[in-house]
Formats: C-alpha cells, structure tokens, sequence
C-alpha cells in the first residue's frame, strides 16, 4: 500500500500575497547587503598598509554576523552584518581597530524612519482620529490622489471596527 501525502501551505491572515511587494523586498535585501559588504570592504581598504611583522593584513574581513531580521517601511529584511576583524595579538583591547557600521549599527532591529514613524502614527492615527495625515506619512505628501477615495474607504472600514473594541474593553 502506498501512502502518499500532500502538503498545503496555509496562508497566514497576516501575511499578503503581493509579487510587487516581495520582488521590492528581496532587491531591498540585495541592496543592504551589497552596501554593508561595500562599507566593510572600505573599511578594510583603508587599513590595507598596516601589517603584522610577518607582513599578513591587520586589519580583514571575518565572515557575517547572525542573520537578524530589520523592519523597514516594506517590511522584515533578513540581513547579516559583515564581521571585521583586528589580528594584532600584542594590542590591548581598547587600542584595537574596530569597524562599527553606519549604516546598520551592531544592535539595530528597526530602520531609523521606521522608529520616527511610529509616534507619527500613534498621535495623529489613533489619538487624534486623522488618518489621513498619518498614512501621508508613510505614502509621502506627493502622493496620487487617486489613492485618497481607497484611502478614504479603508478608514471607514477600520475605523468602526477599532472604535468598537476601545468602547467594549
């Protein structure tokens, strides 16, 4: 007798099946980590004339942290910071050569427009009741105005549905 299993991926309510928003995704991906891998490079570069009395490079790359996921205005982007790395043995800690990025710092989980945003949101969202300054805030002020009647529609929709929970909790 054979058995013979399919496997069905659930769509999860959270998630949305958007090619136009996955493919700017993964270029997104592809662009930070291109930048992050330029940037170390540089900073390795720079280093390049200092050497070890047995005339090997100081200063070098190490390889790539943890992968780490970073919310951005598209969303999560699993990201692995470029590791650099000081062989100097005889140096003490504090006088060895360090490489911190400035585009990613070491214990960043947001992007920093991302944490600007938020307030934004809240204030002027939820407290407030205007949502169209905030969702300006995330389209931009250029935006199409084609967009503000679907905008409009949302709101009438969700606005209704949190105001009823605030009102029974």
């Amino acid at each position: 007798m054979k058995k013979t299993t399919d496997i069905i991926a659930f769509r999860q309510p959270e998630s949305v099946d958007d090619p136009l928003t996955e493919i700017a995704r993964d270029g997104a991906r592809r662009m930070l980590a291109a930048a992050l891998r330029a940037e170390a490079d540089a900073f390795v570069a720079q280093y390049a004339e200092e050497t070890l009395p047995d005339g090997r490079q100081r200063v070098v790359r190490h390889g790539y942290g943890p992968e780490r996921s970073i919310l951005t205005g598209i969303g999560a982007l699993d990201v692995q910071r470029p590791k650099v790395r000081d062989r100097a043995p005889d140096v003490p800690a504090e006088k060895k050569i360090r490489f911190s990025s400035a585009i990613l710092p070491k214990w960043a989980r947001r992007s920093r427009s991302l944490d600007a945003l938020l307030p934004v949101l809240y204030l002027r969202g939820i407290s407030m009741g205007n949502f169209q300054e905030a969702l300006a805030a995330i389209l931009g002020k250029d935006a199409p105005s084609e967009r503000k009647p679907a905008v409009a529609c949302l709101i009438r929709e969700v606005v209704p549905l949190g105001e009823t929970a605030w009102r029974l909790g």
